[in-house]
């Protein structure tokens, strides 16, 4: 493996800014990367080798002659598979989508192109991003890193796991409901959920409008950061886009790794810690020791409540599933994607193929949302569930803004336990869902939120994370902390997380081939 896929994007960024190595050689080291260890690991759908190695080598021709770059050109990135990308495969993890080439960028692929950065590919990701494994993808699952018999986490588990395994050294995710918190936790990484509106929606295919939100993922609080300042920023073409209220992250983060937090109340949400929740005892170890860390930093730990928390589960898996039976409508088999016939009917009408079509592109997690939400929608029922989820989203959006009069940033473990074996949890979806009790209250109110590990859990030596949240709009106060909280778990480590990863050797990975 290069030393130059162990870097930082931060420390890529100086190394070509200042010449001693070139975008070619950064994203070649990158690419040999995943050719060594993709095959495996399942991190991407799509690999871009050639038009990489063309945008790599036109950043060097720039910058050779002189022109005014991004902090990131030339750092390679990974593209979830839900984000449209001109002239490259964008399936959303779905055979309905299989061998789709959209004809135009999402806005933040545009940014990214914009800002020069260089991408590697498309990554895994569960189908239509319903899911917290990656095993609901149509394609096969991504497995984790540090245990290959283990998920990833998902929906972005494929980003979440190319950084993991040092295939690239940033990555796009979307966050509907933990699906960059959640697999930043399993893999010893960092993903931030942003703001609601922070960063365009354009072109990101939607599961549950109200609730999406793209977001950096990396492998250092300073380089989500970086990530986070090229994606966000208003756009006309998302209506829900905020056109102002961007504080500066990066200095942010910067400042809280200099400075430290001293005077900053920390609150830890009583319903978020332990209790009935199922959460794994080195998981709260890990969560406890953080806190102490904070406390020795100079940080006051408040304990805060927040009640309507227990019914956010149940809410989100009524408001989710509508939004999402209503955006997947689209997928109809008359204007673009999957079109099947069914079989021995001849000139079938447009309604048959359409129930053929959905009934070979959507996979078993993808119909049982589309059913639930389309039950919670119907005659009858509407006021009884989904108008019922809406009046528990609001008290859920009080008892954040009750908790932050009381508090600065709030913290809870990311995750209730680490990354669980592969096909343990498919036959149990109730099961699944349970993964993200901790992350879904953030995407209900609107507020950003971070993970970023919080060491390794006792009796599995696997990765725990700890989440960070922030009012709205207040997405710095998230750098700051986690800048902060990163340096001194480092020093406690003696070292980044990742750097105690299991080697992806060449026998682990051949028996998973």
């Amino acid at each position: 493996m290069s030393e130059l896929t162990r870097r930082t994007a931060a420390d890529l960024a100086q190394l070509l800014s200042s010449g001693e190595v070139s975008a070619v050689e950064v994203t070649q080291a990158h690419l040999d990367r995943i050719t060594e260890v993709d095959a495996g690991v399942h991190s991407f759908l799509h690999v871009a080798t050639e038009s990489a190695l063309a945008d790599a080598a036109a950043v060097d021709a720039a910058r050779a002659a002189g022109e005014d770059l991004g902090p990131l050109a030339g750092v390679p990135i990974a593209v979830k598979d839900v984000m449209t990308t001109q002239g490259l495969p964008t399936t959303a993890g779905s055979k309905m989508l299989e061998g789709w080439v959209p004809p135009y960028d999402a806005t933040v692929v545009r940014k990214l192109r914009e800002g020069r950065l260089v991408m590697l590919g498309k990554t895994n990701m569960d189908e239509f991003a319903m899911g917290s494994s990656t095993e609901h993808s149509a394609y096969g699952p991504t497995r984790n890193p540090w245990d290959l018999n283990r998920i990833p986490g998902g929906s972005g588990g494929g980003s979440a796991a190319a950084l993991a395994a040092f295939e690239a050294p940033l990555a796009t995710g979307t966050d509907t409901g933990g699906s960059i918190r959640q697999p930043a936790s399993v893999t010893g990484t960092v993903g931030v959920k942003p703001t609601y509106g922070a960063v365009s929606r354009y072109g990101l295919i939607a599961m549950a409008s109200s609730l999406d939100q793209g977001g950096p993922c990396a492998r250092t609080v300073l380089d989500a950061a970086l990530l986070h300042e090229v994606m966000a920023g208003p756009d006309p073409l998302d209506s829900t886009s905020l056109t102002g209220g961007y504080p500066d992250v990066v200095a942010a983060a910067r400042a809280g790794a200099k400075d430290g937090i001293a005077g900053l109340k920390i609150g830890v949400i009583r319903e978020l810690h332990g209790g009935e929740g199922g959460y794994q005892a080195g998981v709260l170890a890990r969560f406890d020791e953080s806190l102490a860390l904070l406390t020795k930093a100079g940080a006051e730990i408040v304990e805060v409540s927040c009640p309507s928390f227990t019914a956010a589960l149940p809410a989100y898996y009524l408001i989710m599933p509508s939004e999402a039976s209503s955006n997947l409508a689209k997928f109809d088999a008359m204007r673009y994607g999957l079109r099947v016939g069914p079989q021995g009917v001849e000139g079938p009408s447009a309604e048959q193929v359409m129930a053929a079509t959905r009934a070979a592109g959507f996979g078993d997690e993808v119909k049982r949302r589309i059913i639930l939400g389309t039950y919670a929608l119907s005659s009858g029922y509407y006021d009884a569930y989904y108008g019922s989820a809406q009046k528990v989203r609001t008290l859920i959006q009080r008892d954040f803004a009750a908790a932050f009069a009381q508090a600065d940033v709030l913290v809870s473990p990311t995750a209730p336990t680490t990354a669980f074996p592969l096909g343990a949890k498919l036959d149990d979806p109730l099961s699944m869902y349970l993964q993200d009790v901790a992350t879904i209250p953030a995407n209900l109110a609107g507020i950003p939120g971070m993970s970023l590990p919080s060491g390794l859990a006792d009796e599995d030596g696997l990765p725990a994370g700890i989440q960070l949240l922030a009012p709205a709009q207040a997405d710095d106060r998230l750098y700051r902390v986690g800048a902060a909280l990163e340096s001194l778990l480092v020093e406690s480590w003696g070292g980044q997380i990742l750097d105690k990863a299991p080697v992806l050797d060449a026998k682990t990975l051949e028996a998973i081939r």
